[in-house]
Formats: structure tokens, sequence, C-alpha cells
């Protein structure tokens, strides 16, 4: 048993089944055994559990800064107000090493390019000399280190924005402490 993140809108999983985001992490865990198996494999899934979840009729800029496999509930939480034709202005900062990690990258531009939903995309890498982050030129550090410029860049006010975090432990303490 092991715990994942949904980025499937909850009002279609029913429909269209479950979408995870995983990374692949190598070392012999439930994970690795999972990526091995066939695409439509059939599973025993348990939950939801915790209680991360949208404020249904929150009006406020959206932030959402995540790391990694973190943007997964920020996937879900978008896909679900569009379903509802209830999207909100969202800022999506998302933090990986690599620029080849920032999942859900071409949805997140597609979205903010086309205005299908009123998204602003924030990546950011925090390894930009590596040779795997050639050629980027968006942001670079820590999500957490970037968060404050992001803010004031974007002009987000603390009384008309709504944070939500998800990701590492200590980005997520990092980035209280920022904001």
């Amino acid at each position: 048993q092991r715990p994942y993140s949904v980025a499937s809108a909850p009002s279609t999983m029913a429909s269209e089944g479950y979408e995870f985001y995983v990374r692949l992490v190598p070392i012999l865990r439930f994970t690795t055994l999972l990526w091995r198996l066939p695409l439509d494999h059939g599973m025993r899934i348990i939950g939801p559990k915790g209680k991360f979840m949208l404020e249904p009729d929150d009006d406020r800029t959206h932030l959402f800064i995540s790391t990694g496999t973190g943007i997964a509930p920020f996937i879900a939480m978008c896909r679900e107000l569009m379903s509802h034709g209830r999207p909100r202005r969202t800022v999506m900062l998302h933090g990986c090493s690599f620029q080849d990690e920032l999942g859900y990258r071409d949805v997140l531009e597609d979205w903010q390019r086309s205005g299908a939903y009123p998204l602003t995309y924030v990546p950011t890498i925090s390894r930009p000399n590596d040779p795997r982050n050639a050629g980027w030129s968006g942001y670079t550090g820590r999500a957490e280190a970037v968060v404050h410029d992001v803010c004031k860049d974007l002009r987000l006010r603390p009384e008309k924005t709504v944070v939500y975090i998800c990701g590492n432990p200590e980005m997520i303490l990092n980035a209280e402490s920022v904001l």
C-alpha cells in the first residue's frame, strides 16, 4: 500500500478512470512495480484520504506552489473547476531540478496560451547549469526561493490571494516562511 496524488478531476474518475502522476525512483518499492504494469491493468484503490481540497467558493487568485509530483492535486483541482465551468485566476508555480521533469508542462502552457483556464504558469528549475537544462530561459532556483519574486512580479496581494502548497515537506515549510 502506498499513497499517491490523483491528477484526475473527481467528477470524471468514475467514467474516465484515475490518472496518477508518479515518478520512478530506482529502488525496490511499490512504485517500481507499478511502472512494470501494462496500461489499463486493474488494481484496487482505497481512498481518498486527507483534507487537501479546494475551497469551492473561494474566488481569490489561487497560488499553487508545488515541486515534483506535488503538482498532481493542482491539476485535479483545475480540471474539476473546468468541468463545472468555474475556473478562477490561478498562478501555478512548479519547481523541479530539471526542465524535463516539469510534468504537465504542455497542458499548462496550452491552458495559458489558449485561455482555456485563466492561468499563469511559472516553472522554475533548481539546477540551471546542468546540461539537461541547456537552453532554459525561465526562473531558476527552488520554488520557495522564487515565490517572493513571483508574487511581486505578478502583483499578488495577500488579502486577494489564497495559497496551496504541495511537494517536498522542507519546501512547504520554507515557502510558508517566505509567504
